[in-house]
């Protein structure tokens, strides 16, 4: 069974191959990740090493947590698994999607007087029923 472990507080000069020489000492390295930033190609300063086995896992945390490496203090800890996503992704933030229709039917709306019926539209003419999304605003329902 592999475990990963999470590498953390790199210097931002560290190697791929720098990570795999330091934690071969503790058994054998089946991958490194180093994390880039997309749009510079640099470091983040984090990687994730994976071992063959927990226990080398485990040796790797016990030799490399606190560890000096170009002048930086590693933190060593198995990695969390990666959280399901129930969305999509943009700007830095995670949106949940909900089940929920994008346009109400004329025949939908309520048939009473006031509410949405009889509003004006965007150009100052009477339109018919407004569904709430169209109501303006970052209003959310």
């Amino acid at each position: 069974m592999e475990a990963k472990l999470y590498v953390g507080n790199l210097a931002y000069e560290t190697s791929e191959e720098e990570l795999r020489t330091l934690f071969a000492q503790a058994g054998t390295v089946t991958s490194v990740a180093l994390i880039k930033d997309r749009a510079t190609g640099e470091s983040k300063g984090f990687a994730f090493v994976e071992m063959t086995t927990a226990a080398e896992a485990q040796k790797a945390i016990g030799l490399f947590n606190a560890y000096s490496l170009d002048n930086r203090e590693l933190r060593v800890n198995v990695a969390k698994p990666k959280p399901a996503s129930s969305g999509f992704q943009g700007l830095g933030k995670t949106f949940a999607m909900a089940d929920r229709t994008a346009k109400v039917s004329a025949s939908k709306q309520p048939k009473t007087s006031g509410g949405y019926q009889g509003t004006l539209g965007a150009f100052g003419k009477e339109s018919g029923p407004v569904s709430p999304r169209r109501r303006g605003g970052n209003q959310h329902y």
